[in-house]
């Protein structure tokens, strides 16, 4: 009796553990489908969040220290808006690099990061950042020109130098190989390859750059620094002592009418070459409209630079530039 006990238990333990067995063989399969299924859910999930947290990135960079280029951005074709502000931050990342950098050497080892990540982006291997990585994604969407990033990388490191351009030629040559590449970059987001286009883009760039070196001036004056070119100055007798104390005088006023003109000048260059240019490429020269605003403000206080009015934003701007992109003119 006792040996049928202990082989119905045992044949009753084989059971369960054969029926534990089986049902294992039949639900496993299951449970790692589900577990997968849930990892990649997660690994979507987390790459969206990842997506949209650099996208973010790069807006809220553009949009605080680049208010004009980030409206600007915002009127563009969908299909070239966020690689727009792709470009604009890495701009605006080289940009900030003279002023948060306590020595030289700081800076030159960021530039020289950022020139091993546009290399590196273009071995698809884009460094874990999130201008970085967003600026990877324009370059394969668009096949952006590795040459024009370069160029304002180079620009910019040799900028650290610290000191006032020594004439309107090198202020000129500055503009053309930071912002004019910059919209280089951005008429190739918009698909427009366009000899004339180009023309326009090398003028308009030249007028930026002035006009930033302007409207930058309050600003650099009270921390004691002076960029405007030296050769105007001299030819008004003007110190940088002059602008670092915020004089008003008619000669310091002479200096910003003889700059601001040659802005115009290239304003006016750069519209001369607008029946020849395709209207798609408006879009990346809106920033006309803000450079035109400034060059009137200026001229209505007479060319004086430390003005309290130019140092607001005109509140009609948004609107101006709506109907500009509207348009389709610059």
């Amino acid at each position: 009796m006792r040996l049928l006990v202990n082989m119905a238990s045992i044949s009753a333990k084989h059971g369960i553990l054969s029926t534990k067995s089986s049902l294992q063989k039949k639900i496993l399969p299951y449970s790692i489908c589900i577990q997968r299924a849930t990892e990649v859910k997660c690994l979507r999930a987390s790459t969206n969040s990842s997506n949209q947290h650099n996208e973010k990135y790069c807006i809220d960079l553009v949009r605080s220290r680049d208010y004009d280029g980030f409206l600007c951005s915002l009127l563009l074709p969908e299909a070239a808006r966020r690689s727009s502000l792709a470009l604009r931050a890495f701009n605006v990342e080289l940009a900030q690099v003279k002023d948060s950098v306590s020595q030289k050497t700081i800076g030159l080892m960021r530039m020289q990061f950022w020139k091993t990540a546009v290399e590196d982006i273009y071995r698809d291997d884009p460094p874990v950042q999130p201008i970085g990585i967003e600026l990877w994604k324009a370059v394969r969407k668009h096949t952006l020109t590795r040459r024009w990033m370069l160029r304002i990388i180079s620009e910019r490191e040799k900028d650290l130098e610290d000191r006032a351009y020594r004439s309107l030629k090198e202020l000129e040559s500055y503009s053309e190989n930071t912002q004019s590449s910059l919209l280089y970059l951005l008429l190739e987001t918009l698909g427009v390859k366009d000899v004339h286009a180009d023309h326009a883009a090398s003028h308009i760039g030249k007028a930026q750059g002035i006009v930033t070196c302007l409207r930058a001036t309050p600003y650099h004056s009270q921390r004691r620094r002076v960029y405007l070119p030296m050769d105007i100055c001299m030819l008004h007798g003007v110190s940088q002592e002059d602008f670092i104390r915020g004089s008003r005088e008619q000669n310091v006023r002479d200096v910003v009418y003889d700059i601001a003109s040659q802005a115009h000048v290239h304003l006016q260059h750069a519209r001369s070459f607008s029946k020849s240019v395709p209207a798609a490429a408006s879009a990346a020269f809106l920033q006309t409209v803000v450079l035109e605003d400034f060059l009137q403000r200026v001229r209505k206080v007479d060319f004086d630079v430390f003005h309290p009015s130019l140092q607001k934003r005109n509140p009609l701007l948004p609107l101006q530039l709506y109907m500009r992109s509207w348009k389709e003119t610059y």
